[in-house]
């Protein structure tokens, strides 16, 4: 039932080739890319993806205190804009469906306006980006963060407000169970509640491990995703339980993160596809 996607950013600073490779071996259908199109060759990153016989499923973005959608200094915005257009490019180029989003940089948790204002610049963002990507036949996926890493969406239901607030088709929410284990009291009711705006799945456990290495129960889960008629990929960014989340991964020091999790990840929702009758 449903299309399965390995977020590459887990690998550090491997060779993209090899984390494709690494992908396709686990039986994945795509390969999920990180929204940096300057440093990848896309004649490149596509012929690497035919090789193995994946596509790509989506770019997430990245966003730093340089391009941030919510900053108080106009260029600053601008210039997240145009890294987001970029990104859209990027993902069209590849075939890929979905671009990922959240309006602050990551990591940021004081905002730099009232909320009323930020919130309205994060709007004619998302309105600009989502009418771009509809133009590239991609979708924006508004990802909510946990209150550590950003604050302006935190939780599905400030992402549905958003949304519907936006009111572009081409928009639509994300969930990532990581954050959503931190700030929903009901990870399924709240997928459910996003019904159709859903656009894209992060799965990973509560540790932000590869699913069954915390304890995060993903049966509700995955029956919800099911239930709210969600035809979009199942993603894994999974992340080491560090400050310096990048400096371990680039350090080779979680190699529990390559064939490990890889493989782990999709073992485990695919069980729990065939236990709850999904396939």
């Amino acid at each position: 039932m449903f299309r399965y996607t390995y977020n590459t950013l887990v690998y550090g600073r491997e060779p993209l080739a090899a984390g494709i490779a690494r992908i396709a071996k686990f039986g994945y259908d795509g390969v999920e890319l990180v929204g940096e199109p300057a440093q990848h060759d896309v004649g490149e990153v596509r012929r690497e993806l035919d090789k193995h016989g994946v596509r790509a499923s989506s770019v997430i973005s990245i966003f730093t205190p340089e391009r941030d959608l919510v900053s108080a200094d106009s260029a600053v915005r601008r210039r997240a804009l145009d890294y987001l257009r970029g990104n859209v490019d990027y993902a069209a180029a590849l075939g890929a469906d979905v671009v990922t989003f959240t309006p602050t940089a990551c990591m940021k948790i004081v905002p730099e306006a009232d909320r009323d204002r930020e919130w309205a610049w994060a709007l004619d963002a998302a309105r600009a980006i989502a009418a771009y990507a509809d133009d590239h036949g991609v979708r924006i996926a508004v990802e909510p963060w946990n209150r550590y890493e950003t604050y302006l969406i935190n939780r599905m239901d400030q992402a549905i407000a958003f949304v519907d607030e936006a009111g572009h088709a081409a928009l639509g929410c994300m969930a990532d169970t990581f954050h959503m284990a931190l700030e929903e009291r009901d990870i399924a009711a709240a997928i459910r509640r996003c019904g159709h705006r859903l656009v894209h799945v992060h799965l990973a456990d509560s540790n932000r491990a590869a699913p069954g290495y915390g304890h995060t129960d993903f049966r509700p889960i995955v029956q919800a995703i099911a239930e709210v008629g969600y035809t979009g990929w199942i993603a894994y960014e999974l992340l080491p339980a560090a400050g310096d989340v990048w400096g371990v991964l680039s350090g080779a020091g979680a190699p529990e993160f390559l064939d490990t999790y890889t493989e782990a990840a999709i073992a485990h929702t695919k069980k729990l596809e065939a236990e709850l009758g999904l396939v």
